[in-house]
């Protein structure tokens, strides 16, 4: 048979269920997710291959813009207009517990502008009645002409088939862009690192986890099959130093063991992970 591709993009405002969604589908954990504002910072790339099928998936930043730190800015907004730019067909994934009408119309024009297809995810159907969705799908039909709806879970993976199918009947003809091993743009450092952006994001709660960057130093499977992981949490400024340590060491030791955790279940290998924080200047802490 000859082979098929089709690339799609994940778009829709911030804790949607993005990266859920393309973890699930995928198999795998790829994408941070996290409810902190664009906890996706990287255009992140997953790939499905469904017999002769290879779908690209881009898991882009959520529209949240006006929320974002001013230095962020410029790079996710690149980063969406990327994944967006380079799809075939554009999933805006909305939250069905928290519709909204008028945003949901906005963002469905702005992104109209691409001259792509555009269909409606509805996500957390497992949270809302089945007839509550029936309103919201007719109302939409009727203001933004759109074809295709779907109703989906992505943390209960219910609805899945219905998309696959989509995706498979709207593929064309072409060479593979990956093998049929990979399924993802990104490599177990990165994954590795984005476990312990999100342990930060997730344990503090202040702007310092959007000043951060995680850089890999080691990264060792030894003889025994444990995984040794060295990062560095690199700060821009000294004054972030007591809120990430905590007290006598208390919250970067949380931080450490929930990455470290969350690393060892991805990867399925026992994780020994050890943190250091310095400032930007290269000085340890």
């Amino acid at each position: 048979m000859k082979k098929k591709l089709l690339k799609i993009s994940f778009v829709g405002k911030t804790n949607a269920g993005k990266s859920t969604l393309i973890n699930n589908i995928i198999g795998e954990t790829i994408s941070i997710t996290n409810k902190k504002i664009n906890t996706t910072e990287d255009l992140i790339l997953g790939v499905i291959n469904i017999n002769e099928n290879q779908i690209i998936i881009y898991d882009t930043p959520g529209i949240n813009f006006t929320k974002d730190i001013k230095k962020q800015n410029l790079k996710l907004k690149k980063n969406l207009w990327e994944g967006l730019d380079q799809s075939d067909i554009i999933f805006y994934i909305v939250d069905s517990t928290k519709y909204n009408l008028n945003e949901i119309k906005k963002n469905i024009l702005k992104l109209s502008e691409l001259n792509k297809k555009i269909s409606i995810i509805f996500n957390k159907n497992d949270l809302i009645k089945k007839t509550s969705l029936l309103p919201m799908i007719a109302e939409l039909s009727k203001i933004l002409k759109l074809e295709y709806f779907f109703s989906i879970s992505a943390k209960k993976k219910l609805g899945f088939d219905n998309l696959k199918n989509f995706l498979i009947k709207n593929s064309y003809h072409s060479d593979w862009e990956y093998n049929n091993d990979e399924i993802s743009n990104k490599d177990d450092i990165f994954i590795t690192n984005e476990c312990t952006r999100n342990a930060v994001l997730s344990l503090i709660h202040k702007e310092i986890p959007y000043n951060i960057i995680i850089i890999n130093k080691v990264f060792k499977y030894l003889k025994n099959g444990d995984l040794k992981i060295k990062q560095e949490i690199q700060i821009s400024n000294p004054r972030y130093k007591k809120i990430i340590l905590g007290k006598k060491g208390n919250k970067i030791k949380e931080i450490r063991i929930k990455s470290q955790d969350d690393i060892s279940k991805i990867l399925k290998s026992k994780t020994h992970l050890y943190l250091t924080v310095i400032e930007s200047n290269a000085k340890k802490i």
